[in-house]
């Protein structure tokens, strides 16, 4: 152990490697921080919020902050969760989430999270944007109207080494994720559904392939988010 980091989490010792964030060695550690726009192995962007914890008293990102040696993090605080379920309400009502008719009801992180934070109605107002839709391409659906600007599908859908989706209008009240449908033209149907997979809504769908699991057989129908963590130590 003594090339580990030691730190406190929730009041249990903790154990990361340098340079780990704070979410890896969480995970590392079998605990759960919430996230959405976290993606294992890439780069983080910090766009959700969700993950935010308390370092040493003060609120940092857990997927952007490392560990250090003494740390104190607090995770499960009353005033942090009810910031996440306020953030999980704000994404539901800033979009249009008809969780019955989305082909990733079971499957959709934002829908697991709204479970885990008991959202029953949200305290804001619902917005009812109506973004748009781009059905442009061969393989992929994009409903932006689902979108929650999470970013994942800029860093990981990637053509050649171009970025499939990208931000436009930026610096607006009218900021959205752009398909480029040339480079999406040229995904294969495989690359298709990964992007499907990346999204953690139902903004990116692989053509033809809605409802491929029935509703009670999905990811999680069976377990709520995050208890994955828990099962692997």
């Amino acid at each position: 152990m003594s090339e580990k980091i030691k730190f406190i989490l929730d009041d249990k010792v903790c154990y990361a490697t340098p340079g780990q964030t704070i979410m890896d060695a969480a995970r590392d550690n079998g605990v759960f921080i919430p996230s959405l726009c976290y993606v294992e192995d890439i780069k983080p962007a910090g766009s959700c919020r969700i993950c935010n914890v308390k370092v040493n008293g003060r609120n940092m990102t857990a997927c952007t902050t490392p560990v250090a040696e003494g740390m104190v993090v607090e995770n499960n605080l009353p005033d942090l969760e009810d910031m996440r379920k306020a953030i999980v309400e704000v994404l539901f009502v800033a979009g249009n989430h008809f969780c019955p008719a989305c082909e990733k009801s079971g499957n959709c992180e934002l829908q697991a999270l709204g479970y885990r934070y008991q959202m029953m109605v949200p305290r804001f107002p619902y917005e009812f944007p109506l973004k748009g839709v781009n059905a442009g391409s061969k393989f992929i659906y994009h409903d932006r109207n689902r979108c929650i600007m999470c970013k994942r599908c800029i860093r990981t859908v990637l053509k050649d080494g171009k970025p499939v989706f990208a931000f436009n209008q930026r610096g607006g009240h009218h900021l959205h994720i752009e398909l480029d449908v040339n480079l999406a033209n040229q995904l294969t149907e495989a690359e298709a559904l990964q992007a499907m997979d990346m999204c953690p809504v139902g903004a990116i769908i692989k053509k033809e392939r809605g409802y491929y699991s029935p509703i009670g057989q999905r990811k999680y129908d069976f377990d709520e988010i995050g208890t994955d963590l828990v099962k692997k130590l």
